[in-house]
């Protein structure tokens, strides 16, 4: 069953507002927390809601938890919505005794149609991630469930890889006006899919890259396959990467 009421810490962000405005919509209550955040402010708006959730930085999550916890009645269930899951987990376990859910929604604040799911990893009793599932399926958004290692080993390759390997090639070729006449449709793209990436929301895909313990094990993965390019095997990374293409077709037959 939904939380008939849901406390919401970082409204004023996207994620936050994205998830108050589809709560209303499903009639659940929501209550908006915003910096500052006091302890007055979270003595007056905890009580009494089935869910709370830190939609607030990586970086944040351990202090707003701490400042959260002696609020929580050890029935309401604690929760957030980062992109890593090991520290914020540990994080929320450490500062409040009772149910918590570590939760990764696997889209941004404008999910268009496709596959919106919400990874759900681990934490403390299983009425939290049935909680959790029943909240954000109701707004629309399937979940799965892992644990915090193994989310954070799969978005280590998935989001970190992903945005340090672009960072270095496009820093690899940056002032370099002599090129500027030589691209091609398909850099064009690549500049266009990487625009937001790195020039709004550089800072936070920097502090999920150092917040995530798999990261440096994703970047020394992918040198061992530069290292085979060094080495002029690039139709074995060839037939490797086309592994993505096969496995979607295979999936797609079954």
């Amino acid at each position: 069953m939904k939380p008939s009421c849901v406390a919401i810490v970082g409204t004023s962000g996207r994620m936050g507002r994205l998830f108050a405005d589809r709560s209303r919509e499903q009639g659940v209550a929501v209550r908006e927390l915003n910096r500052p955040l006091s302890a007055e402010l979270f003595a007056r708006e905890l009580p009494g809601a089935d869910l709370v959730v830190l939609s607030v930085p990586v970086d944040a999550v351990e202090d707003v938890a701490w400042m959260a916890a002696p609020h929580l009645d050890g029935s309401q269930v604690l929760a957030d919505v980062c992109s890593v899951k090991v520290r914020p987990v540990q994080a929320m376990l450490e500062a409040y005794a009772g149910p918590v859910v570590g939760a990764h929604p696997l889209f941004g604040p404008d999910p268009g149609p496709g596959r919106n799911r919400v990874a759900l990893a681990g934490g403390r009793g299983e009425a939290a991630v049935a909680l959790a599932e029943a909240w954000f399926t109701a707004m629309g958004f399937p979940c799965f469930c892992t644990d915090p290692e193994a989310h954070d080993r799969a978005m280590a390759q998935v989001q970190s890889l992903n945005f340090v390997t672009t960072v270095a090639y496009l820093a690899t070729l940056a002032e370099d006006e002599s090129l500027l006449d030589f691209l091609t449709p398909s850099f064009d793209r690549r500049l266009v899919a990487a625009r937001k990436m790195l020039t709004e929301d550089h800072a936070m895909f920097s502090a999920l890259f150092e917040a995530n313990p798999f990261a440096q094990d994703a970047v020394r993965r992918f040198r061992t396959m530069l290292g085979i390019a060094m080495g002029g095997d690039v139709d074995l990374l060839c037939e490797r990467a086309g592994w993505w293409w096969r496995e979607t077709k295979k999936r797609g037959e079954a």
